[in-house]
């Protein structure tokens, strides 16, 4: 329903393929606009996620640009696992289109996006300026978080979803471990 509100076509992200990238350029080709979440998903945590390369894959194949986005603050109005969006605010930067480089390939396009999302990011929390200096300096904070987490992240960041009806995931039910008793 919310697809058909927004005027979106919703792809099935865990069934890609020839088909669907097919889909993708022509619609790209009729003028439509295609927003990707490189991500994959929510952030089950608030930080951000590795990127996938399917943005740089489809931009590559059709010859669309990519105008990287850093969306801040919409953890707290839907949340992984939230039912309903609560009200608030949100903060977006764009950045410049970008577009491969000739001898470019897939990963190292992904690579690029996720460098300028990763510097949008810094900008969101600095200014431009101390953002493009941190950026030079490859010193931008990533968004994946730090690199060593307490045991809540690591715990949360592990459990493990189930296939649930329709094909949704859901969370297991918690239980004691079996120490064989």
């Amino acid at each position: 329903m919310a697809a058909l509100a927004l005027n979106a076509i919703p792809i099935d992200r865990e069934v890609t393929g020839r088909k669907s990238s097919d889909m993708i350029k022509e619609l790209i080709e009729d003028g439509w606009s295609l927003m990707i979440y490189p991500e994959g998903g929510r952030s089950p945590d608030g930080w951000g996620q590795d990127f996938k390369g399917g943005a740089a894959y489809l931009s590559g194949r059709t010859g669309a640009a990519v105008i990287p986005v850093f969306i801040d603050g919409t953890g707290a109005l839907f949340g992984k696992g939230m039912k309903r969006p609560k009200f608030g605010t949100t903060k977006v930067v764009f950045g410049a289109p970008m577009r491969a480089l000739e001898d470019e390939n897939t990963r190292r396009f992904s690579a690029r996006i996720e460098e300028a999302v990763t510097e949008l990011g810094d900008e969101s929390l600095t200014d431009f300026w101390t953002a493009r200096q941190r950026s030079a300096r490859k010193e931008s904070t990533k968004l994946t978080g730090p690199e060593y987490t307490g045991w809540r992240r690591q715990w949360a960041l592990s459990e493990r979803r189930e296939m649930g009806t329709a094909g949704l995931r859901r969370r297991q039910k918690r239980r004691w471990p079996d120490i064989g008793n």
